[in-house]
Order: structure tokens, then sequence, then C-alpha cells
């Protein structure tokens, strides 16, 4: 006879985070009319006198959207300078959570003078454009086709903006021209956790 009482392991995977958990922004897919020198509605920018493009169709850059009608570019220019925006979170992240989400990135070869590969960065702050926290980075984006990519949040103090900004790649001492484009960015959803739970199943006997 079988025991009326059975224990067993359960794995449970987070794959579905609560919506009630997840960080949204505005404008996430850059939206607006195409022109240069312009910030996307829901954005900021975060470097006095440097302002991204609403693309395509300035710079010479005519790469399709990911997603909807238009998307965001970003340049570093060889003075040093470079392009960022940024905006207030739905909600802050706090220390020691941890979330994640996608964007779509890009490179266009004929981006005006402004060729070369570059990487974003991302940053977390106490306050607009304020970069307190250093969040991630990609690598240098030279492909034309967008690709996703997907980010880890896991700041060290309690963030209430994210800004990302466009940097020269990794390994040179100097600046030059390039540029990144950006699209379709998710929401931020908590980090998937995994859980082991001991469930107990109350039967009848069986013979």
């Amino acid at each position: 006879m079988i025991k009326p009482s059975i224990f067993f392991l359960l794995l449970l995977l987070n794959f579905a985070a609560p919506v009630t958990g997840q960080i949204t922004l505005n404008n996430s897919s850059f939206e607006g009319e195409p022109q240069d020198a312009i910030v996307p509605m829901g954005w900021q920018g975060c470097e006095q006198g440097s302002t991204p493009d609403i693309l395509p169709g300035s710079w010479g850059v005519y790469n399709e959207p990911s997603d909807g009608e238009t998307y965001m570019g970003l340049i570093t220019r060889q003075d040093g300078s470079w392009e960022s925006v940024g905006q207030q979170l739905s909600k802050p992240i706090q220390k020691g959570d941890c979330y994640e989400f996608g964007i779509d990135l890009a490179h266009s070869k004929t981006y005006a003078n402004y060729n070369k590969p570059v990487k974003i960065q991302i940053w977390g702050g106490t306050k607009s454009c304020s970069k307190d926290v250093l969040l991630g980075a990609s690598k240098a984006i030279s492909h034309t086709a967008w690709k996703r990519y997907f980010f880890r949040l896991e700041p060290t103090e309690n963030i209430r903006y994210i800004i990302i900004e466009a940097q020269s790649m990794d390994g040179l001492f100097f600046s030059y021209n390039g540029n990144i484009l950006l699209d379709n960015i998710s929401v931020l959803k908590p980090c998937y956790r995994a859980e082991v739970i001991e469930l107990e199943w109350v039967g009848k006997g069986m013979l």
C-alpha cells in the first residue's frame, strides 16, 4: 500500500514576471518626426549642446526601423564629445534589486562623417541626467542589421533615472567620429529566479 502522504520537489521557474513588477519607459521605440538634432518625446538630452537624431532620413541614414516608424541615432566625435539621453523610470530600482531589458542596436555606414562603430553605456542616476552608477555596456556595434541585446541592471544604490550614452570602443586612447542606432527598448522586468519548493500531496491509500 502506498503511503497517503507523498512529498516531492517542484522546481518553479519565474519565466513570466508579474506585470506589477515591470518598469516602463516613455516612448521606448523613439517615435517622432524624423529630423536631426532633436530629442525623441519622453526623453531628455543629457549632454549640453549635443542632441541625438530621429531617423531615418537625416545625415544619409536610411536603415529601416526594427519597430514602429522611427529610431534614434547617437554619435561620438573626435573632439571627445558624445550624445546621450535619459528619462525617469516609472518607479525606482532599489539597491539589491535586479531588472532585465532588451534593446535593438545597429550601425550605419553612411552617417555623414560619423561612420565608425561605437558602443552604448547605461547609467543609473538619483536625479535627472546624473551618472551615479554604471549599469552596463554593449560591445562596439558594427553590424547594419538590427540585433537584440539584453542587459541586467543590478544597481549598488537606489536609482530613479536611466541614461544611455554613446562611447568609443574599448581599448582606444583617442576619440573618433562614430554612430550607433537604437530602437525598441522592452519594459524592465525583474530578473528570472528559480525556486525549489516542497509540496505535500495527500491522497487515499491505494493497493
